[in-house]
């Protein structure tokens, strides 16, 4: 995947005298329906209610690779679970708490963060969950003190463990617990790929996005075959693509190419409402609930929760 994407020019028109009227036109499938990722949009239907919550599935957002969508869609993939009637969990595991900031949280007024329940034992994990605007949505917060967890826990027996340590005591309240990963591949990341059951690529549709994937997929198969055998790729998100540029879609193609049927027939397009939302500090669900955006996201969710049903 670190190779050039074989772009090509678009062929030339054929000339006029090169058509053929007599020529029958393909048979087309009008029930067929082709998504942006160039495939059949399946069926998504609405996710059947939840009776009971708890047995969390623990899903990660990574990628090394800083602006791809991380931050973005663990926010809004969780405000769309949550209007589905899951019960989920944001855990913010970047020391720059952009997490915690896009849902209206200042994380420097913070006294208790993901940091002081990874490296103070006399910490509770019910003590740092905060409570969103959103129903049924809990967040752990973090700020920069967790850039110092980074060296603190080299220190540490099982230190790759450490974040599923304090996470255990919450996985029978929640459906789905959320972790936003920090753009490296560090110890913070490979704590995060541990505690979690499957990880979800948002990956920018851009050129230089794609090169770091290979590097990416390969950290995700050591944590799975030394650390954590039940990690899996749930799916890799397309984000920020522009249909309407010959480049974006020859690297959603080439995405499809490399990655198959692990791509999500959903993909994230660009609009201005994500920075609105942003700085409004809540999800694009609540901010602009009736736009492309927010159904994008709604839609995301339905796939995740059809790619992974409840247990």
């Amino acid at each position: 995947m670190s190779e050039p994407i074989p772009f090509r020019r678009p062929a030339p028109a054929a000339a006029p005298e090169e058509l053929h009227a007599a020529d029958p036109a393909p048979a087309e499938d009008p029930e067929l329906v082709l998504g942006p990722t160039g495939r059949p949009m399946p069926d998504l239907p609405e996710p059947r209610p939840v009776g009971t919550h708890g047995n969390a599935r623990v899903i990660s957002m990574c990628n090394q690779k800083g602006g791809v969508g991380k931050t973005t869609t663990t926010i809004n993939l969780g405000a769309a679970l949550a209007e589905y009637g899951r019960k989920v969990l944001l855990v913010d595991f970047d020391p720059q708490g952009s997490l915690s900031v896009g849902l209206g949280l200042n994380p420097h007024t913070v006294e208790l963060s993901i940091y002081n329940l990874l490296m103070q034992r006399e910490v509770s994990v019910d003590q740092v969950i905060v409570p969103t605007d959103v129903p049924g949505m809990d967040l752990l917060p973090s700020n920069i003190d967790l850039s110092a967890a980074e060296i603190q826990l080299v220190q540490e027996v099982a230190r790759e463990q450490s974040l599923q340590r304090v996470l255990q005591p919450v996985i029978s309240e929640y459906d789905v617990i959320l972790i936003d990963c920090q753009p490296s591949l560090g110890l913070l990341t490979v704590n995060a790929l541990t505690a979690s059951d499957g990880v979800i690529v948002p990956l920018e549709c851009e050129y230089f996005a794609l090169r770091g994937v290979a590097l990416l997929k390969t950290t995700i198969d050591k944590v799975a075959e030394r650390l954590n055998p039940r990690l899996r790729i749930d799916g890799v998100l397309g984000t920020m693509y522009d249909g309407r540029t010959l480049h974006g879609r020859e690297v959603m193609a080439r995405l499809v190419q490399a990655w198959g049927d692990t791509v999500f027939h959903t993909v994230i397009r660009r609009t201005v409402k994500f920075s609105d939302s942003t700085v409004a500090g809540e999800p694009i669900t609540t901010y602009a609930s009736s736009s492309a955006g927010a159904e994008s996201y709604r839609q995301l969710a339905r796939e995740v929760l059809a790619r992974c049903p409840d247990e």
